[in-house]
């Protein structure tokens, strides 16, 4: 690629930003938090995540941690860690083990996968990104309050009609960090965008 293409892509994100900014007005995002909500609207050209996309207090911070300290990113589908070049990514969902435990279990290998990224140590002081399946993130929040897991932060977007709002609802009450999408909307891009975002806020620490 180009080092013009590049700069021509540079200067298209950058002007996108700029329109966000003014298109958004006054918001009562701290200026850590504002990053991420705008990467997000910049994903999805969907203002509604200006009100609908809600961080934890101590969640960038957490999250900007995790990443500099190279922890574990737990995702609960592929598309994540395919959004996401630069990271690494881990998703347990095509594991032979998970799936044959969803089968015997009666469950999804959703949530199977969670278990098994828990019994393997990637969720304590990782940050885990649920972008799709509702009950991976049910799952999680059961790991996480059982005192089985303890993610630095977990990112809680998945989309859909069932069991997405409720799930991110219950992901509110979480005793760890996070950052949820309410209502219906959520998604890859969105998982992804937040990501991002904190690694960009991440890279601009070192620098």
């Amino acid at each position: 690629m180009s080092e013009r293409i590049v700069a021509a892509g540079r200067r298209i994100e950058e002007e996108s930003l700029a329109i966000i900014d003014r298109e958004a007005g006054a918001h009562g995002f701290p200026p850590r938090a504002w990053p991420v909500v705008r990467r997000v609207i910049h994903a999805t050209a969907d203002f509604e995540f200006q009100r609908t996309l809600e961080l934890h207090p101590d969640a960038v911070e957490a999250g900007v941690a995790a990443l500099r300290a190279r922890a574990a990113i737990v995702a609960d589908v592929r598309m994540i860690a395919a959004g996401l070049p630069r990271l690494e990514v881990r998703c347990l969902i095509g594991d032979a083990e998970v799936a044959a435990a969803a089968r015997e279990g009666g469950t999804t290998r959703a949530a199977a996968a969670m278990r098994k990224a828990s019994r393997l140590g990637l969720l304590d002081g990782g940050v885990v990104a649920i972008g799709n399946a509702p009950t991976a993130l049910a799952e999680l929040q059961r790991l996480v309050e059982a005192g089985v897991a303890s993610p630095a932060l977990v990112v809680a977007v998945p989309v859909g009609f069932v069991g997405a709002a409720e799930s991110k609802e219950a992901a509110r009450s979480l005793p760890v960090p996070w950052i949820v999408a309410r209502g219906r909307k959520g998604g890859t891009p969105v998982a992804v965008a937040v990501l991002n975002a904190l690694a960009i806020l991440a890279a601009e620490d070192d620098a």
